[in-house]
């Protein structure tokens, strides 16, 4: 059985002042470097082999926290990059004009083909996630990955494994640092291939963590 681990990226100041990040980028605000740093500390001793991340800086400096703590290095991935929001990105949640909140909304209510323009449609994001996540595979044998991806992205990749669209209503909150874990198994009682063990913990923080869409 591969176990992999999944963490969402620590806060910004763009999730603070709740911007738009998509594929754009900001930098981690102080809470969220203590957040990587708690990530770092609960899975210290899980023998992670691998720590992978989106090639934008906020995730890679939350994996270069962890994987200090794991001893690994990070290797980066774009594939693990946020949903591109095209026009909409390094905007302000509270500015978007009405057609721009519906272009928003289509990434999150369940249009099946929905799109900001100049992005990604969510069909989009899954494919390349889960060409990601199933590259994990070659990894040697005994390896245990943690990759370090983005709330829409990781959201959208576990909803996928749970069968459901990738455009699916979004129900799923994944706060910042949140760690969720998948495992590829073979069981007489689940579905073969990749399963959900844990989805969106946040025991390890001990702060309230923002969900940049909760107000």
């Amino acid at each position: 059985m591969l176990q992999v681990y999944l963490v969402r990226h620590g806060e910004t100041e763009w999730n603070a002042a709740r911007r738009i990040q998509g594929q754009s980028d900001s930098p981690l605000t102080e809470k969220g470097v203590f957040q990587a740093q708690q990530v770092a500390e609960r899975v210290r001793n899980e023998g992670i082999t691998h720590v992978i991340a989106s090639d934008l800086g906020r995730t890679k400096r939350t994996a270069e926290i962890i994987a200090d703590a794991c001893g690994c290095e990070v290797i980066t991935d774009p594939r693990l990059r946020e949903l591109h929001m095209g026009v909409l990105e390094t905007r302000h949640l509270d500015g978007l004009t009405p057609q721009e909140e519906t272009w928003r909304k289509q990434m999150v209510d369940g249009t099946p083909e929905g799109r900001i323009p100049q992005g990604e449609t969510m069909n989009e994001l899954a494919s390349r996630m889960r060409q990601a996540l199933g590259d994990c595979l070659n990894l040697p044998e005994g390896s245990k990955p943690l990759l370090v991806s983005h709330g829409i992205a990781l959201g959208c990749l576990i909803s996928t494994i749970l069968g459901l669209p990738p455009y699916a209503e979004r129900r799923l909150r994944l706060r910042n640092c949140s760690i969720s874990r998948v495992d590829h198994q073979q069981s007489a009682w689940l579905a073969s291939g990749w399963i959900v063990e844990t989805a969106g913990d946040i025991a390890h923080l001990d702060q309230p963590a923002l969900d940049e869409l909760q107000r």
